[in-house]
């Protein structure tokens, strides 16, 4: 019975002990790591050196980890902070947090202190931490809503119907099986030429234009816009607007088709095709551009676009070998392509509100 009482009174006192270990300094918390990047013999690393013994360590919870660029490791590292928030690379910079700051000037010196009682206010996790997860997230993020994309932009009925008008012009005009098959074969390229320069070139005038942190909110309210817009054309297509080419431009296309009969001239109209086409299919293409100039490489960029036009110019080759081949007629084309019409608005109007969703739910959760 004695044994017994010792061993409780033992408890209680272990219990005491644990209790009061935070009025002893210790909270259990622990210190928020601070990456500072430097360089041997930099006059402006120096200071900002002073500014985080002098003024951060002795008033917060941090602890700073120094790396010194010249080490490959080091530099690589630097490397991948200032891919993830799109600025420059230089010395000195400090990572506190989901925070990057370069420079030793004052107001990069406030913005050090404040982005350090920030991340200890929230417990905020190693940089290093958050630099994995997020290259993870927008990795698989870039790449699924780009496959998405490219399928709901790939059924796109716009580009198949200009490309059905051509065959079946070529057909009437020659009947010559292997030629249909060079002139589809020429449209295709060049739509896939056009469409991967013009996404190039609006992925690099973001870059450049320096707004990648604004075009996650505006690229995931225009998905959100193109998915009301074709459920709306699933339940009402005749009313008030369509996502397709307007009715006034349709004569026009057909007038250019119906002239063409050349794979020269097949490729030349791949590209004038492509400019009215825009209205029709630019859409889902804008967003994954938009997406991908924030949260990706230029090089994965460069690769994920070209995934993307390869899928999309898929159904092109396949209404060219079918009607080369003589599998199909570009009557049977026109007319599945008319009786699948409302389910594949139904269908894009699902895929971008996903994404245009999705995408939002990681600007609110910090995750983008």
């Amino acid at each position: 019975m004695k044994g017994k009482r010792e061993r409780i009174y033992i408890k209680i006192l272990f219990l005491l002990f644990i209790s009061i270990l935070p009025l002893n300094g210790y909270s259990g918390k622990k210190p928020v790591e601070v990456l500072f990047f430097y360089e041997k013999g930099c006059p402006h690393c120096a200071r900002v050196e002073r500014f985080l013994n002098e003024r951060i360590k002795p008033n917060y919870s941090v602890e700073i980890k120094q790396h010194e660029i010249h080490q490959s490791e080091n530099a690589r590292l630097l490397s991948r902070f200032a891919e993830l928030y799109n600025t420059e690379v230089s010395t000195p910079s400090i990572v506190v947090g989901d925070t990057i700051i370069r420079g030793d000037e004052r107001k990069s010196l406030r913005l050090i202190e404040e982005s350090v009682r920030n991340a200890v206010r929230n417990e905020a996790p190693s940089p290093l931490t958050l630099l994995n997860n997020r290259r993870s997230i927008k990795r698989n993020i870039s790449l699924s809503a780009v496959l998405s994309a490219a399928v709901v932009d790939a059924i796109n009925p716009c580009a198949c119907a200009v490309l059905t008008l051509l065959l079946g012009t070529i057909l009437v005009g020659r009947k010559n099986r292997a030629h249909v098959i060079k002139a589809g074969l020429a449209f295709t390229a060049s739509t896939l030429v056009s469409y991967l320069l013009m996404g190039l070139g609006l992925f690099y005038a973001i870059s450049i234009a320096g707004i990648q942190q604004y075009i996650y909110i505006g690229v995931s309210t225009l998905a959100i816009l193109i998915g009301m817009g074709n459920l709306k054309d699933y339940l009402w297509p005749e009313k008030w607007f369509t996502m397709e080419v307007p009715q006034s431009w349709r004569p026009k296309l057909e007038r250019i088709t119906s002239r063409v009969t050349s794979v020269p001239g097949a490729f030349g109209i791949g590209f004038l095709v492509s400019i009215f086409l825009l209205p029709c299919t630019s859409g889902p293409y804008i967003v994954v551009i938009g997406m991908l100039s924030e949260a990706s490489s230029r090089l994965m960029a460069v690769w994920l676009l070209i995934i993307y036009n390869i899928i999309f110019i898929l159904p092109f080759i396949a209404i060219t070998l079918g009607v080369g081949y003589g599998l199909t007629t570009t009557a049977r084309v026109e007319k599945l392509r008319k009786e699948k019409l409302k389910k594949i608005h139904l269908t894009t109007g699902f895929v971008m509100l996903a994404i245009g969703i999705g995408l939002i739910m990681l600007v609110i959760t910090n995750n983008i």
